[in-house]
């Protein structure tokens, strides 16, 4: 088998002809099998510069998927599986990449830190949950998180209850505190610090519950009347979470 042509092409691989064929390979698979005008290979060397040329390609999509974002080893290794890359393959390209700095795992956990701080609302055990499941080492983790500035996540966590306080219309002071913890908690955030920062404001059911006592009084009065109405009306508030002294001092008023 005769190597007739060997021509680079546009998109930087080479089209080598052997016998006619013509096959789309890179540089390192002309070098590793020695390929060159004019020379001639045996059947061996053919089937190689095939399973090199398949090597090559999937280790350059692999480059190009690291080069459009930073990846975790995880998602790297991943990726080669969904390519079909052997397991010993990957580890060589994972190995490699490692080798030129392309992969690692404590600039990948810094980057996600930053961008989760600074670019979204995850606190600090959402982080470091993701970044577990990333198979990222925890004491990596743990490290990066301790050089956090606390006022920082505390500035930030404040921020998001006021705008919560704020813009909340319909659920009762105990409803909308218990909602913020919960949906703090689930954003990553230290319980223990949310209720630091809710006690720092006053949560007011007054307009809350004459807003809702009057929707309520339009729903039931036409079914209910007196005694039957004020009782229905009581049931409703207290369940959705105003306190009972309230709701009794309000509706007394009412009479």
């Amino acid at each position: 088998m005769k190597v007739e042509g060997i021509k680079k092409t546009k998109s930087g691989k080479y089209k080598v002809t052997i016998d006619g064929k013509d096959i789309t390979t890179y540089d390192d698979v002309i070098l590793k099998n020695k390929i060159l005008y004019q020379k001639e290979i045996d059947a061996e060397t053919y089937k190689q510069i095939g399973i090199d040329s398949i090597y090559y390609d999937n280790y350059h999509k692999v480059l190009n998927y690291i080069l459009r974002k930073l990846r975790s080893t995880l998602e790297v290794r991943n990726y080669l599986e969904e390519l079909g890359t052997s397991d010993t393959d990957a580890e060589k390209m994972i190995e490699r990449l490692k080798s030129i700095g392309l992969i690692n795992d404590l600039n990948y956990a810094k980057a996600y830190i930053a961008d989760s701080i600074y670019l979204k609302n995850d606190g600090p055990y959402k982080i470091k949950s993701y970044l577990l499941s990333q198979e990222i080492d925890e004491e990596i983790i743990d490290e990066e998180l301790a050089k956090l500035d606390k006022e920082t996540i505390y500035n930030k966590l404040e921020k998001m209850i006021i705008k919560k306080l704020r813009s909340d219309r319909k659920n009762s002071a105990y409803q909308l505190r218990q909602k913020i913890i919960i949906d703090m908690v689930n954003l990553g955030y230290s319980k223990d610090l949310i209720l630091e920062i809710l006690d720092n404001y006053d949560i007011d059911d007054g307009d809350k519950l004459k807003l809702e006592y009057e929707k309520l009084y339009n729903k039931f009065n036409r079914k209910y009347k007196g005694y039957e109405l004020n009782k229905k009306i009581k049931e409703k508030l207290y369940s959705k979470g105003f306190d009972i002294h309230d709701i009794e001092n309000f509706m007394s008023k009412k009479k």
